[in-house]
């Protein structure tokens, strides 16, 4: 089975007010092709999940700048002052997370499971109206999984089938979130033929992979 969509049938999956995770690590390695496309289709009201609020101009944060996303969960603004400043006016809500704490919820939400025990966040605001458990004499808090509506990553080489290799710092926040939601879109830097990708440089399965944008496509 192939795949490979336009980028505009793609953002078309995209609804307004839904829940998104997107990867990457501050300005590296977003699926810019995508966000570009959903910031000119004016989607609005969205919950985005990701690791940060990138910086202002790029990624995510062209989604912010353009009023695109009603909440932010993450682990940290400070790269991108326009979340601050909207933070503060309450305009973005934002929910902050430790940054393991988010990559292991997120995980939890793919693999099926109800949360998991961390200490993380202990005698912090952290721990505010969380669950607290004692395991054999230490205080953990209880963390439940985040899951989406729809996850769109950056794959480095993917075959048309969804296998997806991703290369260095492409890895950030892709091999989970490919798991937690319910609709994967991957923009491929390099789309190639099935067989082309060897099994063993499979990092996240074409069975968690719904579509393929190719990132050369600029928006076609």
């Amino acid at each position: 089975m192939n795949k490979v969509i336009s980028a505009k049938e793609a953002v078309k999956l995209i609804k307004d007010g839904c829940t998104i995770m997107i990867s990457g690590f501050a300005g590296v390695k977003k699926p810019e092709v995508l966000i570009d496309l959903m910031v000119k289709n004016n989607i609005k009201n969205l919950t985005v999940i990701a690791n940060d609020a990138a910086i202002p101009g790029k990624g995510i944060g062209r989604l912010i700048s353009h009023r695109c996303v009603k909440k932010l969960i993450a682990s940290h603004i400070g790269l991108n002052p326009e979340a601050g400043r909207q933070m503060n006016a309450g305009e973005l809500e934002v929910e902050l997370i430790p940054q393991g704490t988010l990559a292991e919820r997120i995980r939890c939400a793919g693999a099926g499971l109800g949360g998991f025990f961390t200490p993380t966040g202990i005698g912090t605001s952290v721990e505010e109206g969380k669950q607290k458990f004692i395991v054999e004499g230490k205080e953990y808090l209880l963390e439940l999984p985040l899951k989406a509506d729809v996850a769109i990553i950056k794959g480095s080489v993917v075959d048309t089938l969804g296998n997806v290799f991703y290369k260095g710092t492409t890895q950030n926040f892709s091999l989970v979130m490919a798991m937690a939601a319910d609709l994967v879109i991957v923009e491929a830097e390099k789309i190639v033929k099935p067989g082309e990708l060897k099994p063993e440089h499979v990092m996240t399965p074409s069975v968690f992979v719904d579509y393929i944008v190719g990132a050369e496509c600029n928006g076609n």
